[in-house]
């Protein structure tokens, strides 16, 4: 597996630190609304690099945490009058369901940040111990000048950041490009810590929980949407390179932003999109499609006719699955369930080169061609039908597209058989009945 690593800017092979194992962190959402379509992409991106990835044996620990204190949670909960943990448990929930209604998989680990609010308050301690942070009226601030590194993944420098973060100066702050750890706060929810009752700064609340979860400070792959990459990932380096002298991840790797017929989605201008909506509208097969269409680092546009064509182009390969599992099924037939090697060597040749899931559809499309053009030949090769839809199947599930396999009772078949004879007696009427019924039963 190559990807694009953003450290670097470079692509480059992903060698993981422990064999056969990679280690994978995605920032996850603030929970106080419902996912739009801009949070649908990371889910799938990162679902698909993991399925890849397990797809050729490799082992893969995937965290993916829930932001459930912040600002907007805050005012969010006194809008509604009620409180914190309501609002984020329904937004986690509806999170859980969008992810499932994805076909993505559930986290190995969601770590939440009101869960870990020790090992984030002993790590700012940490940090101001070694020099690297520093308080001033119950606030901690992160002191940007301690680390010579700073500006390694966003690949800028100090002096250039200066210019624009004096527009924002703090006037407590040692240096304007400080950000804060720790926030002295008497509104929403509060913890105490050695400085003040407050909250902690979302940028150390990730670095935090990737040392908790997987009990170390550098890890194969740090992903997220292209928009965390500066300040949010730079400042969680900058944090984990003062105590504990890594780059956190040896991978960082971003999706592509998303915008709404050629513009930038936005709540100020009113284009976002609700997964939810969209999820209720097109089923989320058609979904996954579209954001899989585009390579992952690429900005992607969205509109109806998208969704159109990714529909009609499903529907394309389903009906193909669909028919070769019933002539499999009618036929009794009991093959072998083996992959088609020269396809599915080039569908995983694809997914190894940057997770290049255009060319991976053109692997499945060109299979789907297949699959059609060996039920025509005679003498019929079962075994040959056998190893492209087993092949299709697992060129699906690596894309996350759920394909619902076909159960035939023997009332079924027998039903199937009378209507092509009926249709072969010309006895259409009947045929048309036994067709109707087939097509009730999801068969035809």
């Amino acid at each position: 597996m190559k990807l694009y690593n953003s450290y670097t800017q470079k692509i480059e092979p992903l060698k993981p630190i422990e064999e056969g194992k990679v280690s994978m962190y995605v920032c996850g959402p603030t929970v106080y609304n419902y996912p739009h379509i801009g949070n649908v992409r990371p889910i799938i991106v990162f679902d698909t690099l993991k399925k890849a990835l397990e797809a050729q044996g490799l082992d893969v620990t995937y965290v993916s945490n829930y932001t459930d204190v912040d600002d907007k949670i805050i005012h969010t909960a006194i809008e509604q009058n009620t409180t914190e943990k309501e609002i984020t448990t329904k937004f986690i929930a509806a999170y859980d369901q969008t992810r499932a209604d994805l076909n993505a998989d559930m986290p190995n680990v969601a770590p939440k940040v009101t869960e870990t609010m020790d090992e984030i308050i002993a790590f700012i301690k940490e940090l101001i111990e070694a020099g690297a942070a520093y308080e001033i009226d119950g606030d901690v601030y992160y002191r940007v000048g301690s680390n010579p590194k700073y500006g390694e993944l966003s690949h800028q420098k100090i002096e250039d950041l200066m210019v624009g973060a004096r527009i924002d100066e703090n006037e407590k702050k040692e240096n304007p490009l400080d950000f804060t750890l720790w926030k002295k706060t008497d509104t929403g929810i509060q913890w105490d810590s050695p400085w003040s009752k407050g909250r902690p700064g979302w940028h150390t609340e990730c670095v935090v929980m990737i040392n908790d979860v997987f009990h170390k400070d550098l890890i194969d792959i740090h992903g997220g949407g292209l928009d965390l990459k500066f300040p949010h990932h730079e400042n969680e380096i900058a944090q984990n390179e003062s105590l504990h002298h890594t780059h956190l991840a040896n991978m960082w790797v971003y999706n592509g932003m998303i915008n709404i017929d050629g513009i930038k989605m936005s709540k100020s201008l009113g284009n976002v999109w609700w997964a939810k909506d969209l999820i209720s509208q097109y089923g989320g097969n058609v979904i996954r499609w579209v954001m899989i269409s585009a390579q992952y680092r690429a900005p992607l546009n969205l509109n109806e006719q998208a969704f159109e064509s990714a529909k009609k182009e499903l529907q394309k390969i389903t009906n193909a699955y669909k028919q070769a599992e019933v002539l499999l099924q009618i036929s009794h037939a009991d093959e072998p369930k083996e992959k088609d090697q020269f396809t599915w060597d080039a569908f995983i040749a694809a997914m190894n080169d940057d997770l290049n899931t255009p060319n991976a559809i053109t692997a499945v499309l060109e299979c789907v061609k297949k699959i059609n053009q060996v039920q025509r030949r005679r003498p019929l090769d079962l075994k040959e039908v056998q190893k492209y839809v087993t092949t299709l199947e697992a060129m699906m599930h690596v894309l996350g597209i759920r394909l619902d396999p076909i159960r035939m009772s023997e009332e079924d078949k027998e039903m199937y058989h009378a209507w092509k004879a009926a249709a072969k007696e010309k006895n259409f009427e009947l045929a048309d009945q036994y067709r109707a019924r087939l097509i009730e039963k999801g068969i035809l």
